[in-house]
This record gives structure tokens, C-alpha cells and sequence, in this order.
């Protein structure tokens, strides 16, 4: 007997959801940010983080996606500063404090890969796995998926990841964002009657 229709569905649905996060929202928009951002960081380009952090905020058109982003930025680099005390972080909390930057997520995760001595494409790789790993886990929550199913869906996913980091590092470029639909769900998600996370 096979998996049930609404299964098959929501797999097939968490599959193409996975490939655009990759592809699009880690490709082309937080991936290139982490891999700026670790080297602004370890070089001490201030200028350069700030523009970073300035600019995905304003490529977040949800206003629940940019507070989101800036509060769970902001609680990682505290925390990471905490258990492990850095000068360039201290100074980075220091920004934060004066409103300089949020941080954003990928911001502050390229901030503390920057101060574990990460390699950029390790950061960036890191990176992507938590993202897909927290997919993963919230669609296990909402939708009829197993876990089995979900986690091959992550490792086909995870699979692909060095291609996606090939990628940014061959073009360097920096982080753009043509995501009208996801753009959409995200600016209607904050209106829902009830919410499994904060974005």
C-alpha cells in the first residue's frame, strides 16, 4: 500500500519549497551575505558589515521577516560573545547598541564563524544547514510529513549545498533578491490567526 495522496502532496511541496530556499533565499540572498560578512568581519571593515546588514534588511519587503532576522541576529551574537568573548564581536554589540546595525541572522552568523576562525565556505556551509535543518523541522510540525521522508528530503537537499557555495564564491557578488511570491506569503504570514514561529 503507498503513502497517502495529501503525503505525497506535501512532500512534493517541501521539496520545491527546499529547492527555492536554497537556490534563491540562501543562493543569491543570506549565502552571499555570509560569505561578505566573514570577510568584512576578519578584516575589521566596518563600513562594509554595516552596508551588508543595511542591505538585507532593506531586501526584507515583510516588516515581521526584518524584526525576526534582527532579534534572532542579535540574541546569537550576544550569546556567542558570552561564551566565547571576542574583541571584534564587543565591537560589533557596540554597533548594535547604537543602532549601526540589527544585526541581521546571516550577519551575526558570519560574525561569529569570523571570530571561531570558520573558513568563509565553511561559514556559509554552516550556514545553509541550519537554515534547511530549521525548514526541515517546522515542516515536520505543519504538514503530513514523516521524519524519515523529511530527512532524506534534507540530506538529497543538503547534497546540493557545495554547488550553491561554488557558486557564490566564484561570483562574489553582493546579495540580491527576486522573490515576489515568497515576498508575498511572508508580508500575509504576520496576519495569520496563529503561528508555529515569529517568521
Amino acid at each position: 500500500m503507498g503513502r497517502p495522496l495529501r503525503t505525497v502532496a506535501a512532500i512534493d511541496a517541501l521539496r520545491e519549497w527546499m529547492n527555492v530556499v536554497l537556490d534563491e533565499s540562501i543562493g543569491r540572498l543570506e549565502g552571499p551575505a555570509v560569505w561578505r560578512a566573514r570577510r568584512g568581519f576578519a578584516e575589521r571593515d566596518w563600513e562594509s558589515v554595516i552596508a551588508l546588514d543595511e542591505e538585507l534588511t532593506a531586501l526584507r519587503p515583510a516588516s515581521s521577516a526584518r524584526r525576526s532576522s534582527r532579534a534572532m541576529g542579535l540574541r546569537l551574537m550576544t550569546t556567542w560573545q558570552s561564551l566565547h568573548p571576542d574583541p571584534c564581536l564587543a565591537h560589533a554589540l557596540q554597533l548594535a547598541a547604537r543602532g549601526a546595525i540589527g544585526p541581521t541572522l546571516p550577519i551575526a552568523f558570519a560574525g561569529a564563524c569570523a571570530c571561531g576562525d570558520a573558513e568563509p565556505r565553511d561559514a556559509v556551509e554552516a550556514f545553509a544547514y541550519t537554515r534547511l535543518a530549521a525548514t526541515v523541522s517546522a515542516a515536520m510540525r505543519l504538514m503530513p510529513v514523516g521524519q524519515t521522508e523529511a530527512h532524506a528530503l534534507l540530506a538529497r537537499t543538503l547534497a546540493h549545498v557545495p554547488a550553491v557555495v561554488d557558486a557564490i564564491a566564484a561570483r562574489d557578488a553582493a546579495p540580491e533578491s527576486f522573490t515576489p511570491a515568497m515576498d508575498l506569503a511572508a508580508m500575509s504570514q504576520q496576519y495569520l490567526h496563529s503561528r508555529l514561529f515569529r517568521s
